[in-house]
């Protein structure tokens, strides 16, 4: 076959065990490929999971977006050389049509509006002169805004959908574009799932594209090619990672290129240390210390804070004594003092002295009990048990009366330790506080209150003034130094949260590099591997152009990558054997023949969403040979595809003719003030009625042109009927097509496909009659058994020829009918 896609991955049915497995030369899509090799590589597990996030969010190759796209119908009005509205009727399904008209018929016109709708531009007026390019309204009719509608069918939903463009002023480029699709709603067409399609298998082809695509820059011919080899989502993911691995590098020469200006400004402060220590920690071999510096920037103490800057933090933060308790610690001092003072001398304090000595004395007789003379007078017999109850009771008595007394000393032994209390000793002590605290700090071992209240008051007055100077001192040169280090301490900030990010990101960019490597040396070897088969295709087909031409295309190739800066497609000829440039010994239409073979492998790709292509004017410079060579291609083309073809030469409808190859025909004929009609011309059931009609119409019409020949072309119209119904049904089931293709094989009678029609199902036939009743009326079943008694001996049994073929027509109508609305 000239030219074939690959059997599509059906999005629907991914593993049914029950479909035909692909075959042996379907590529293996890249998504299950990449997820094989990366189970066999021995990449680190980082690296892995970069490739499977990188590629991630790619929409596997050999699935579409969404089902397969056909043409159904297309309304234009005041588009060009449009007027009133006019409408192109077409099967949606894949066949050849070609809509003919002479120049200036309004077809071309027709052609551009389809691109037009579904992309917003038309290729063939790009680059052109502003003034051809803004007359694309029609002159004609100006009673309201130009329109396109098309309407499409698309696999798997269960109604049409209409694509509509319109424009709200007179600016070509001033038009929008909005899908109504069964189940989704109104969106405007840039939501559609085609987006990404549309540039990588754009479905139009002009002869101006014709030309620009043998023509264009070697790159943007490389890219044209390159987009449909199902390595999308490889470059994709390579350009996601080279993204990242470029921002990532990006950070690091920038962090790198801020550090020298900023050392230049730290070595302005060397005086101060932090300065000097951010400049040791950022010049650090290796990775700068940043936790030295992010303590800096927080305004910390860091380990090595020990020169002044240290020494000013610590004045500055220093705590003396607080007066106002050091005073009422030295008032209650002196006023115990001044109490124990005023009972020396008293009886209260006498009394005290006594107790206290009989206290002793008594202890002194416990401690002795057998001892009887006195401790002191050594008179005997004076300190015996009498004597000790009568000192016990003396000293009771005698504590009574010296209670004032021993409140008064406990109040001053309290207040002492209360002044003392408030001497504390910090970690540090700066330098020039160093003798006041010591005379503070000694005021801790002074024993006699009388003296601790004297140099307590001296020395915390001291040591208070002596404080609050050196604070004032400190905090004054902090204020001065800080305030130039603030100047740096955002910019140093700033610096350290990037170089820091930078360093924690060098595994992650070893690993992109890594990835990003893996993936080009995956692409180019499937590029390679994939290029041969489209290579293969593209000489096919040129086979079948060439045509009595001398030129031998050898070989179709790509060279560089999507990223590099020279890159081209590599077309080798041959003239006569003779090696040769393609472009340079090509004729016009041998050039042309060249660009189909591109273009038509690319936009049959499998994985391309649009079941259609539209082409516009191919044959122009093509001589006969070539024509019937196009014929051909186009023709087995059309076994996949919905190929709508716009042409006002003649030659190709007789190259299909000629070489009895199915196409349906229509004729574009335009009136006065833009009134542009189509009208079909051999579509396949009004051919065949309008056969049945005309020998109807036949004067002394022979018995056996009654009896066999005529039903015979009824069941002609009625079966291809039966078939555009039964396609229709099928594609809006959302099955593979080839299923349909291998059912309509198997069905070798007309009820077979019937069934197929108004059931999907070819084993249905008993349903048949039932159906076709119900659809059509109770004499729809004898009209069904007449065409089929015309293959038999003794044929159908007709008594009104043209009532027969009228009722034909209603029946073929209604199940046509009934295919669309399914």
């Amino acid at each position: 076959m000239t030219v074939t896609e690959q059997p599509r991955q059906n999005a629907h049915h991914p593993t049914d065990p029950a479909r035909p497995a692909p075959s042996s030369d379907q590529p293996v899509p890249v998504a299950a490929l990449v997820e094989a090799r990366l189970a066999e590589e021995a990449l680190s597990e980082p690296v892995k999971v970069l490739l499977k996030e990188a590629l991630g969010d790619g929409e596997p190759r050999g699935t579409s977006p969404v089902g397969r796209i056909y043409l159904e119908s297309v309304a234009v009005a005041r588009f060009r050389g449009i007027g009133p509205r006019a409408w192109l009727k077409l099967s949606p399904r894949p066949g050849v049509n070609l809509v003919v008209g002479r120049n200036g018929s309004g077809k071309s016109s027709i052609a551009e509006a389809i691109e037009t709708a579904f992309t917003g531009v038309n290729m063939r007026w790009q680059g052109q002169h502003a003034m051809r390019s803004s007359n694309w309204r029609n002159l004609h009719d100006t009673d309201g805004r130009p329109e396109i509608e098309v309407k499409l069918a698309i696999e798997g939903d269960t109604g049409r959908s209409t694509l509509t463009r319109t424009w709200e002023g007179d600016d070509f480029d001033d038009s929008r574009a909005e899908l109504r699709r069964p189940g989704h709603g109104r969106a405007p067409l840039d939501q559609a799932d085609w987006k990404q399609a549309l540039r990588d298998f754009r479905p139009f082809l002009s002869y101006v594209d014709l030309d620009r695509m043998i023509s264009g820059k070697p790159s943007e011919m490389y890219d044209a090619i390159a987009t449909i080899l199902g390595l999308g989502q490889l470059s994709a993911a390579d350009g996601r990672l080279r993204q990242e691995a470029k921002a990532l590098e990006d950070a690091d020469k920038a962090a790198k290129a801020e550090l020298p200006g900023l050392k230049d400004a730290l070595y302005e402060l060397e005086d101060d240390e932090r300065a000097v220590q951010a400049l040791v920690a950022i010049d650090t071999a290796g990775t700068p210390d940043f936790e030295t510096v992010e303590a800096l920037v927080a305004g910390l103490p860091t380990d090595t804070d020990e020169g002044l800057l240290a020494g000013l933090r610590t004045e500055a933060e220093v705590q003396g004594p607080e007066m106002a308790q050091v005073h009422a610690a030295l008032d209650r001092l002196r006023n115990a003092l001044a109490d124990v003072e005023d009972l020396r001398g008293t009886s209260a304090e006498d009394a005290l002295r006594r107790a206290e000595l009989l206290e002793r004395a008594v202890a002194h007789h416990d401690r002795h009990p057998d001892a009887a003379s006195c401790p002191v007078c050594w008179t005997d017999g004076m300190l015996d048990a009498a004597w000790a109850a009568d000192a016990t009771a003396q000293i009771a008595a005698l504590r009574q009366e010296a209670e004032a007394a021993a409140g008064a000393r406990s109040e001053l032994r309290s207040a002492a330790r209360a002044v003392q209390d408030l001497v504390h000793t910090p970690r540090q002590i700066p330098a020039a506080l160093a003798d006041p605290w010591r005379a503070w700090t000694a005021c801790r071992t002074i024993g006699d209150p009388g003296e601790l209240a004297q140099r307590a008051s001296e020395a915390a007055a001291t040591l208070a003034d002596a404080c609050a100077a050196v604070k004032e001192n400190a905090v004054r040169e902090l204020e001065k130094r800080d305030e130039r280090w603030r100047g740096l301490v955002t910019r140093l900030a700033g610096w350290a949260e990037r170089a820091r990010a930078v360093e924690a990101n060098k595994p992650r960019l070893r690993d992109i590099r890594k990835a990003s490597a893996w993936i080009k040396a995956l692409a180019a070897e499937l590029r390679e591997q994939r290029m041969e088969g489209f290579a293969d295709q593209s000489q096919r087909i040129w086979e079948r152009l060439r045509q009595e031409s001398n030129i031998d295309l050898k070989a179709v190739s790509l060279k560089g990558s999507e990223k590099a800066t020279v890159r081209k497609l590599v077309m080798d000829v041959t003239v006569d054997g003779q090696e040769a440039s393609a472009l340079s010994v090509m004729s016009q239409g041998e050039q042309h023949s060249l660009a189909l073979s591109l273009f038509l492998p690319r936009a049959a790709t499998a994985d391309s969403p649009f079941g259609f292509i539209v082409i516009d004017d191919p044959v122009q410079s093509m001589d006969p040979a070539k024509v019937n060579g196009l014929a051909q291609v186009l023709h087995e083309l059309g076994e996949h595809r919905q190929v709508v073809v716009f042409t006002h030469d003649t030659r190709l409808q007789r190259a299909f003719t000629s070489q009895g190859l199915p196409v349906t025909v229509f004729e574009v004929e335009r009136a006065q003030s833009s009134k542009v009609k189509v009208k079909p011309v051999t579509d396949p059931v009004r051919q065949a009625l309008d056969d049945a009609r005309a020998l109807a119409s036949t004067s002394d019409l022979p018995s056996a042109a009654r009896t066999h020949v005529l039903p015979s072309l009824c069941r002609i119209a009625l079966e291809n009927a039966f078939l555009e119904a039964a396609w229709i049904r099928h594609h809006r089931s959302g099955a593979p097509e080839d299923e349909l293709q291998a059912a309509v094989g198997s069905a070798d009678k007309l009820m077979k496909v019937a069934a197929l029609a108004l059931f999907g199902d070819a084993g249905r036939t008993g349903d048949v009659y039932r159906e076709l009743r119900t659809l059509c009326g109770p004499r729809a079943v004898d009209l069904l058994k007449e065409c089929q008694n015309g293959a038999h001996a003794t044929g159908a049994r007709i008594t009104d020829p043209h009532r027969f073929v009228d009722d034909i027509e209603i029946m073929a109508q209604k199940v046509r009918k009934a295919g669309v609305t399914a």
